[in-house]
């Protein structure tokens, strides 16, 4: 749950603000003073503070002032009626996030707010760089034993000791960000502000006033000062996502803040200092947009101080089974339902899935198939189409007379062989596909899972709890499954 400290003496505001962020995941607590204020501010421990320049007795400023030095890490975003250039600028020397001038338009109210708890989520979500020691860990951001991950444990720890500049380098959806966030964490600059940016998300003309602000009559539209993202952050972190994608002008832009600590807003000529360590990041090869003409090549070398490189998921299989496990605890932590398990053929089919998506498609699926699933655990016919087909297409499959076939109805993966346990059960579904495609009566999964539930019955001779096992379902599960199918209970299943 998100929580809102709003500080202002006017009871219209406080009434307003409740009906607009009137939700059962926002909790927003009021104060009608300055004084007041801070001394909510250690009870309620807020997740954003929104509070109004003018009030009586402590001022808004003064406010901040103290706001900032119990916790820095806390956005606020200052309120006001009257706009003036000085207490603008003021504010934002002082740290606030941002401003709002009255009357609100409710919509950008709305899009700043969830932007400032989107960045205080960020400074304040842990990350943990140790590799997992017990698959029920909780709070880990960055999961893995590979020999590839423990390269960029170290480096991250490396880094976070330091001042340098980091450049992070990887596939989209491997976790470049997360590493941003591990690095800013471990780092002395933990107590301040930390941003990020996806310069790719931000239009081109655009981009240079979000990262440096810009003055009132700057271009069409500009109705009021604003301050950029690094003045925001200042003695802070920023992570530049995407920078690939910037284009060359504000490239240079980025350049002399990296050499001299300086820029101006747009639209002005007074330049602005400021302190911010940067973390860039990307998904394209810079070496490559460098030879091409395509980014700065100055730029490059002042960003490649320290470089991170980020590993695919198809070159670190040996951690799918330990992001599984974590995804499936942190899904089970989301929605506050007990967590399930994964079947054995289902597992097997993720790890020999290629994951062109990364960690974050390895997410998105376990997310998908927990929705789905009927049981208390994954089942291979649970994952997408696209994960098992993988996986059955990898392999020859046998015909029910025993000639060798190849089933290409969907993509090859070349990970390397799989276990004769798993080609089996690949030739199964193979060969259950096939009928089903010559029987429109047949109904593959419930055919199955039938026949499934009365063999293994009867292979433990009626022992349920050994029946279950073997099935990869509990003792409750397999009773549902005899009541659903009709199996006459004539063996001994007590």
């Amino acid at each position: 749950m998100d929580k809102i400290l709003l500080i202002d003496d006017e009871t219209d505001v406080l009434y307003a603000f409740r009906r607009i962020f009137d939700s059962p995941e926002t909790e927003i607590t009021t104060a009608t003073s300055g004084e007041e204020g801070i001394e909510r501010f250690p009870q309620v421990r807020p997740d954003l503070v929104i509070m109004d320049i003018r009030m009586g007795g402590m001022t808004g400023l003064q406010t901040l002032e103290k706001i900032r030095k119990i916790d820095a890490r806390t956005p606020v975003i200052m309120m006001t009626a009257y706009g003036t250039t000085k207490t603008v600028i003021e504010a934002m020397k002082l740290g606030a996030y941002d401003y709002l001038l009255k009357p609100f338009d409710v919509p950008k109210l709305q899009q700043l707010v969830y932007s400032a708890l989107k960045a205080s989520r960020d400074m304040r979500q842990s990350v943990s760089l140790e590799q997992l020691e017990d698959p029920a860990d909780d709070e880990l951001g960055i999961v893995g034993r590979s020999e590839a991950m423990q390269k960029v444990f170290k480096l991250v720890g490396q880094l976070a000791t330091s001042q340098a500049t980091a450049l992070i380098t990887g596939e989209s959806g491997t976790g470049k960000e997360i590493v941003a966030r591990a690095i800013y964490q471990n780092s002395r600059r933990a107590k301040n502000p930390y941003l990020a940016i996806n310069c790719a998300a931000i239009p081109e003309n655009l981009l240079e006033s979000e990262l440096f602000g810009h003055e009132k009559g700057a271009f069409t539209g500009a109705n009021a000062i604003r301050v950029g993202k690094f003045e925001q952050c200042n003695q802070g972190t920023i992570f530049l996502d995407e920078i690939g994608d910037m284009a060359l002008q504000t490239q240079t832009r980025i350049l002399r803040v990296l050499q001299n600590g300086t820029f101006e807003r747009v639209g002005s000529n007074n330049s602005v200092e400021v302190d911010v360590r940067v973390i860039a990041a990307t998904n394209k090869d810079l070496e490559e947009a460098v030879a091409e003409k395509e980014f700065r090549e100055d730029l490059f070398y002042r960003l490649n101080v320290v470089r991170i490189h980020l590993p695919p998921l198809r070159e670190r299989q040996e951690d799918i089974r330990l992001l599984v496990s974590y995804f499936l605890k942190k899904f089970s932590t989301v929605h506050g339902t007990p967590c399930k398990s994964i079947s054995g053929d289902a597992l097997a089919a993720l790890e020999h899935y290629h994951w062109p998506g990364n960690v974050r498609e390895l997410e998105n699926v376990i997310q998908r198939s927990l929705v789905v699933t009927k049981g208390d655990a994954i089942l291979i016919g649970d994952l997408p189409h696209e994960v098992f087909g993988d996986s059955l297409s990898a392999s020859s499959v046998s015909t029910p007379n025993g000639t060798q076939s190849r089933d290409d109805s969907g993509p090859s993966s070349n990970l390397g062989p799989v276990s004769d346990s798993t080609v089996n059960i690949q030739a199964l579904a193979s060969t259950l596909f096939t009928w089903a495609k010559n029987d429109s009566d047949l109904k593959v999964l419930p055919a199955v899972e039938r026949e499934l539930v009365r063999c293994a019955l009867q292979e433990t001779k009626g022992n349920q709890l050994k029946a279950a096992a073997m099935l990869g379902i509990t003792r409750a599960t397999l009773r549902k499954r005899v009541e659903k199918f009709k199996i006459k209970q004539t063996l001994d299943i007590n």
